[in-house]
C-alpha cells in the first residue's frame, strides 16, 4: 500500500459524520476496593497502584490520538483521578465534573463485598441480583432502568454539545454497559468493562442515533497487570 493511500484511509477513520460527536468512553482505573471485591456504588475509593499505571498507559494512547475538545468525568474521585491523568497528558486544560456520569447507586449494597452482602442484607442482595430492569435496590438504589435513562440523557446531552467533535468521557462499568445496551439493543453483551478499557461512541442528539466505532480496547494495559482478575465490569458492576 502506498504511504498516500494509508494517509487517505487514516484521513477517512478519522471523520466524523455531519451532526454527530465521536465520544471516547473510557471506565476508570482499578481501585484499592475492585480489588478488594467491594461494592462501590457511588461511594468513594482511591485508585491503587495498578489504577494509576492504568490511567498512565490509556492517557498516554490517547494523547496520541486526533485532538480532543473536551474531557466530562463522573465526579466521583476514581474515575475524576483518571480523568485528570488523561487531561494532563492530552493537554486538555479543564475536567468537567458531571454526577450524573456516576456508577449506579447501589443502596444498602454499598460498602459491602458481595458474601458480606448476602449475609448482612438478603433482601437488597436478592433484589441486586434479580437483574429486572425495574428492580430498584433497598437503600436508596437505582433500577437498570433509572441508571440506563440517566446514562442515555447524559450522552444525548454531551453529543448536543460537541457536534462534529472528539471528546472523552471517564465513567463506570455499570453505567457504561448501559452505553452498549443503547447503542446495540440487538447484540449481547460478552464478558466484562475492563478498568481503563477504551471504547468510542458516534451519537447524534438530533435524531437519538448511536453507533459503535470501537468497544473495550484494551491493547494499551500490556503487562500492567490485574487486567483478567479484575473487579467489577460485569454484570454485577457496582
Amino acid at each position: 500500500m502506498s504511504s498516500s493511500v494509508a494517509a487517505m484511509e487514516e484521513e477517512m477513520e478519522m471523520e466524523i459524520p455531519k451532526g454527530y460527536a465521536e465520544i471516547v468512553v473510557v471506565r476508570h482505573g482499578e481501585t484499592t476496593w475492585n480489588a478488594s471485591r467491594i461494592l462501590q456504588g457511588q461511594l468513594d475509593s482511591q485508585l491503587n497502584e495498578i489504577g494509576r499505571q492504568q490511567a498512565a498507559a490509556v492517557a498516554n494512547r490517547l494523547s496520541k490520538e486526533p485532538k480532543f475538545n473536551a474531557i466530562y468525568t463522573s465526579d466521583l474521585k476514581r474515575a475524576a483521578d483518571t480523568a485528570q491523568i488523561i487531561a494532563n497528558q492530552c493537554g486538555l486544560k479543564e475536567v468537567i465534573l458531571d454526577e450524573a456520569l456516576r456508577e449506579r447507586h447501589l443502596g444498602d449494597l454499598q460498602g459491602l463485598t458481595m458474601v458480606d452482602a448476602q449475609k448482612m442484607n438478603p433482601s437488597a442482595y436478592k433484589a441486586f441480583l434479580a437483574h429486572k430492569r425495574d428492580q430498584e435496590i433497598p437503600g436508596g438504589g437505582e433500577s437498570l432502568d433509572q441508571l440506563h435513562h440517566r446514562c442515555v440523557s447524559s450522552f444525548q446531552k454531551i453529543a448536543g454539545q460537541h457536534k462534529g467533535e472528539r471528546v472523552i468521557v471517564v465513567s463506570h462499568g455499570g453505567f457504561i454497559r448501559e452505553l452498549y445496551r443503547k447503542a446495540a439493543p440487538n447484540r449481547k453483551l460478552e464478558g466484562k468493562i475492563q478498568n481503563t478499557s477504551v471504547s468510542v461512541v458516534l451519537i447524534s442528539a438530533s435524531n437519538n442515533r448511536w453507533f459503535i466505532k470501537k468497544w473495550g480496547d484494551t491493547s494499551h494495559l500490556q503487562g500492567i497487570g490485574m487486567l483478567d482478575s479484575g473487579f467489577g465490569g460485569d454484570k454485577t458492576s457496582g
